[in-house]
């Protein structure tokens, strides 16, 4: 298989697909891609509007569903289809790079135990740059969405470009160029 350098495309193009099939590989990884999924979309969600969401989940943690089924309908009427749609393929690209994670994890652990802790800040990072209208809203900051063109669209396209940047540049995490120099 070509890296995608022949057909004229940047190489982290042409390792996208295996990224993204990663979870579909097996039974448990697509599991863990659904759980990671559900979350971020529900933490996200949920940071659009927080102190509508603290409240809610101070007086019944049993009201989550209502929430996020009421603060979706709410993003949608704020920020139309497409600031519903970045947040829903940034919530399903999280589950991608969920399903990376505990892989690079598990060749680390066997390994060192100190790559390990190289995988979770790179994580981490993907995560913050895709959420970050939420992460204003939930620093008290929900005034600065307005001052943000397209009402915070931009900036969920940012991150959701970097997340898919990084995700094909990794590639199939169970494959890796350090350990096909290695063993050549």
């Amino acid at each position: 298989m070509t890296d995608g350098r022949s057909l004229g495309r940047p190489a982290w193009l042409g390792r996208l697909p295996a990224a993204l099939a990663h979870p579909l590989t097996s039974d448990r990884r697509l599991v863990v891609a659904g759980g990671a999924t559900a979350l971020t979309y529900a933490a996200l969600i949920l940071s659009t509007f927080p102190e509508f969401s603290v409240q809610l989940l101070a007086r019944n943690p049993g009201d989550l569903l209502y929430g996020v089924a009421t603060l979706t309908r709410e993003t949608y009427r704020s920020v139309g289809w497409i600031g519903l749609g970045l947040i829903v393929a940034y919530a399903l690209l999280a589950g991608v790079a969920a399903t990376h994670a505990v892989t690079l994890s598990r060749r680390a652990r066997r390994r060192n135990a100190s790559t390990l802790l190289g995988v979770l800040p790179g994580f981490l990072a993907a995560g913050c740059a895709g959420c970050g209208a939420g992460v204003l809203g939930a620093l008290g900051f929900v005034g600065a969405m307005a001052t943000l063109p397209f009402d915070g669209n931009l900036l969920r396209l940012v991150g959701l470009s970097l997340l898919v940047f990084f995700l094909g540049r990794t590639g199939d995490p169970r494959t890796c160029a350090i350990d096909r120099a290695e063993s050549s």
